[in-house]
């Protein structure tokens, strides 16, 4: 895994990071998006651009100056539909003419506890959701693109978001915020499921890849072991929450004061929510048993 402060590149550089692909840096940075989002252009003459980015003027103008005599942006692809990677698809695709690419909706792939919890008035926490996103083109899992001098399969990889598409380019994955080298992907009920994520985990571990571009941070060399350490962080995590409970019934927020006696205040939210994304997918295993029901608020115990 790259140290942190070895990636720090200029918002706005167009960055060749290999052949036929460039890489512009949004200047959006924060704790959930690192540096800030990274935007991918690939091809030579006519271009795919994968996740804009957020509505930054700045970085529109970045993505544009970024095209060389005889280029065109002609593909605008988005792994999924949060504040920092899909907004700008749409002054994109007025400047360019181009049609926005994606799995569909805000709410598309959002599977059915999620969408009770939803209901419920559990609302998204993180990143922020971009409501307003409606891909002019749904691409499929397991569809092929083709452009210019260049393919994209599509890889449903659900967990993060519901919506979230991965793009194999070759040996290479364009993987969204899935799978990022500084730090554990964020799984945030009801938009992140955490029984998706690992599943889109093992589904990507049974290819022999490359390189992982991420969405944000630098490229991950070695895709197979940042998987593995993904699949058994979480299983850590999960064996903390079940030992917790072990010693009586309890709350998302009671176990993550537990479990996360290193967090600072102000973050003790973000780890509840992810306790919670754990309980979510311990319930369905039939592992523990929520009172009075399935919520935010509920108490769980052992099954």
């Amino acid at each position: 895994m790259q140290a942190p402060d070895d990636f720090n590149p200029a918002p706005g550089d167009a960055i060749e990071i290999e052949p036929g692909l460039t890489r512009v840096l949004c200047p959006n940075p924060s704790p959930m998006t690192y540096r800030g989002t990274n935007t991918y252009l690939l091809g030579t003459r006519g271009l795919a651009v994968i996740d804009p980015g957020p509505e930054n003027d700045a970085h529109l103008s970045a993505i544009l100056a970024a095209l060389r005599p005889g280029q065109k942006i002609t593909h605008i692809f988005v792994t999924h539909s949060h504040v920092d990677h899909s907004p700008l698809s749409r002054a994109l695709a007025r400047e360019t003419g181009a049609p926005v690419l994606a799995f569909g909706d805000w709410q598309a792939g959002r599977s059915q506890v999620m969408h009770q919890l939803a209901d419920q008035g559990l609302a998204g926490g993180g990143e922020g959701v971009d409501a307003h996103f409606h891909p002019d083109v749904i691409v499929e899992d397991g569809e092929t693109v083709a452009g210019d001098g260049w393919a994209l399969r599509a890889i449903h990889t659900p967990g993060h978001y519901g919506n979230h598409l991965s793009f194999q380019w070759n040996d290479a994955l364009f993987c969204g915020d899935h799978v990022m080298g500084w730090a554990s992907s964020l799984v945030s009920p009801p938009d992140g499921d955490l029984t998706d994520f690992m599943a889109s985990c093992a589904r990507l571990r049974q290819s022999d890849w490359r390189v992982f571009h991420p969405g944000h941070g630098a490229p991950i060399d070695d895709p197979a072991a940042r998987l593995d350490w993904l699949i058994a962080h979480r299983q850590g995590r999960e064996a903390e929450i079940l030992a917790a409970l072990a010693d009586g019934p309890a709350t998302a927020f009671d176990l993550a004061k537990r479990i996360y006696t290193d967090t600072p205040k102000a973050l003790l939210g973000a780890a509840t929510r992810n306790v919670f994304a754990h309980l979510v997918d311990l319930t369905g295993k039939r592992r523990v048993t929520p009172h009075p029901h399935l919520s935010a608020d509920a108490e769980f115990v052992l099954s």
